[in-house]
């Protein structure tokens, strides 16, 4: 992608397990992140969906170096943030920044609010120590809280607060990329649409790059760009977002969107949903071959000889699969 903001190739993260009384004796190698290439384009909105241990907020850490990256490269804006140095990956965060999934362990009980959003501004001296209330303030505008709240505690907030409040924190340092981490899961469906809209809005009005982590692929239908389907550590089907959830091609994403429930009754029982047998392999020991062929109703034998690489399925879309063009 020629206007990549944000480009991973073959990032791997992998971490060693060790048995044992003292856990000294290595019993394998947890694979959460095997090999994964995306691109991010500028204002860009990139879904990343997939069930529960699939290696998404693996993914997310490791962009960010919050775990350690075993293998790959991540480029932001020309630098391989994989191989930065520390001084390299502090200056590397203005750029980058990162919405928790939960809110209430997101933020210091200690600190109030505008202690905790001032703090980013005299790290990186993104402001002279004067004008930090001011931007404190606008932050707080900025995701629709009163400047008022800048006195405040955490525990005086409401979950959705909250969130707005680590929105606001990401948004300090004025990044090009913000990675959400399944920002709304935590929270009443009646506050996940006003934080939705508020992520719309600041990607549309600061042109920001943001790679949305869900469960819920109606969610991320109506925020993202394009969709990236995960599955034991891999992309296994990438495209725009109506075209991966309304025309799935990978079994694995088929799955995936016969689980969206329909508003409508009658639809909704007429109906076929795919439920895929037992239960995702272990990323210690997966399958050979693809990892999802011991779900899959269309796998073959020569589904177990090799790892289908993500491969053109048409303009605009990639798919893992050895049978793309039999199924």
């Amino acid at each position: 992608m020629p206007d990549a903001i944000l480009a991973l190739r073959d990032l791997q993260a992998h971490f060693p397990v060790r048995s044992g009384v003292l856990r000294r004796t290595p019993a394998g190698t947890v694979k959460a992140v095997d090999g994964v290439s995306l691109s991010l384009a500028r204002g860009e909105v990139l879904g990343l969906v997939g069930e529960s241990g699939c290696g998404k907020s693996t993914l997310a850490r490791a962009i960010l170096r919050l775990v350690p990256v075993t293998g790959g490269s991540v480029m932001l804006a020309g630098r391989d943030l994989a191989r930065a140095t520390a001084a390299e990956l502090r200056a590397a965060r203005r750029d980058l920044q990162m919405v928790f999934q939960d809110p209430f362990a997101s933020l210091n009980p200690r600190l109030t609010v505008g202690a905790a959003l001032a703090e980013p501004l005299r790290v990186h001296r993104v402001c002279p120590p004067a004008e930090v209330p001011a931007r404190v303030a606008e932050l707080l505008t900025l995701v629709g809280l009163p400047a008022a709240a800048a006195n405040k505690y955490p525990h005086e907030f409401s979950g959705g607060q909250r969130q707005r409040i680590a929105i606001a924190r990401a948004l300090a340092l004025r990044p090009k990329v913000i990675i959400a981490d399944e920002p709304v899961s935590a929270l009443d469906v009646s506050i996940q649409a006003q934080i939705l809209n508020l992520l719309a809005a600041l990607v549309r009005d600061m042109g920001l790059s943001l790679i949305f982590i869900a469960h819920d692929l109606s969610v991320v239908k109506h925020l993202s760009d394009r969709v990236a389907v995960m599955y034991l550590g891999k992309i296994v089907e990438l495209g725009p977002a109506a075209d991966v959830i309304e025309r799935p091609l990978h079994p694995y994403t088929r799955a995936l969107v016969s689980a969206i429930p329909v508003p409508d009754p009658a639809i909704e029982r007429a109906r076929q949903r795919i439920v895929l047998p037992g239960d995702p392999p272990s990323p210690i020991n997966p399958p050979p071959g693809c990892a999802f062929h011991p779900r899959c109703p269309f796998a073959l034998e020569k589904c177990k000889l090799a790892i289908p690489p993500l491969t053109p399925a048409d303009a605009t879309r990639e798919v893992a699969c050895v049978r793309l063009g039999e199924i």
